[in-house]
């Protein structure tokens, strides 16, 4: 993996709705990353001395430009921090980090993304390498959603789901699969554990090939830390035990490969 450590410069950065930001960054690191990997942010602030990981959202290798859609959070004000940068500001980062989703491998198959909350910005990139050609199912906590515009830019057939049903079908993305009476060769997913072990469950009992993307709090963000780690079925051999490192091993995975 070619991983650079370096200042990248701030494009642009906007707000995309409460909470939400939409972060571009000039850096060399577009030139190797793929869909679901992540990049390192490390704030200005020396007190908080931890990068802040987070999920890619857009690759533009052209012009050599990573698009950032993150949550700021109520614990963390590294988040914050970023929130506040504008166009020519300058940050420090590591990346790309981890792996990716195995896109190319089914690019000709029937495809389904799956994505909840801050996971959504990570199915986006998948769709973009897909050139549209495939479903999203994004589920949102209610009617404050985001980016589901790029979507239907991408021509992207989409399914809207929201937990208090003011957005699309009320529930998770698993009713809104079901709903929309959709079938699939692969599912592609990320968000919050909870939603993840429903999609595996529902990917097992269908019979669908599911790879999903995991979220865990990182220190390190290259495996040496053994902060990040989760259940699986294999033996790391990094770390002799049934774990393997969110960070370096994933945060994709065959999700028959962990335990959630």
């Amino acid at each position: 993996m070619n991983k650079v450590f370096e200042t990248a410069k701030v494009i642009d950065q906007f707000k995309l709705s409460e909470g939400i930001y939409d972060l571009r960054l000039r850096t060399s690191a577009a030139e190797a990353a793929v869909p679901g990997q992540f990049l390192n942010l490390y704030p200005k602030d020396e007190t908080k001395r931890l990068p802040r990981p987070i999920s890619i959202c857009e690759i533009d290798k052209e012009n050599g430009i990573l698009r950032l859609v993150y949550r700021v959070t109520k614990e963390g004000s590294g988040t914050e921090e970023f929130s506040g940068y504008r166009t020519g500001d300058e940050v420090k980062i590591l990346g790309p980090l981890g792996n990716g989703f195995p896109v190319e491998e089914f690019r000709d198959k029937k495809v389904v993304l799956m994505g909840g909350g801050i996971g959504i910005p990570p199915m986006l990139s998948i769709a973009k390498e897909l050139k549209g050609k495939c479903t999203a199912i994004l589920g949102y906590r209610d009617a404050n959603s985001f980016l589901t515009d790029d979507f239907i830019d991408l021509n992207t057939k989409l399914v809207l789901t929201s937990n208090d049903g003011s957005l699309g079908i009320k529930g998770n993305v698993i009713d809104g699969m079901k709903q929309a009476d959709l079938s699939a060769d692969v599912i592609f997913a990320c968000g919050p554990t909870p939603m993840l072990r429903g999609i595996k469950a529902f990917a097992e009992e269908r019979k669908i090939i599911c790879y999903i993307s995991l979220e865990e709090r990182m220190a390190c963000g290259v495996g040496a830390c053994l902060g990040c780690v989760c259940k699986s079925k294999e033996i790391d051999e990094h770390s002799k035990v049934n774990n393997k490192r969110v960070c370096k091993d994933g945060p994709v995975f065959l999700a028959e490969e962990v335990e959630l």
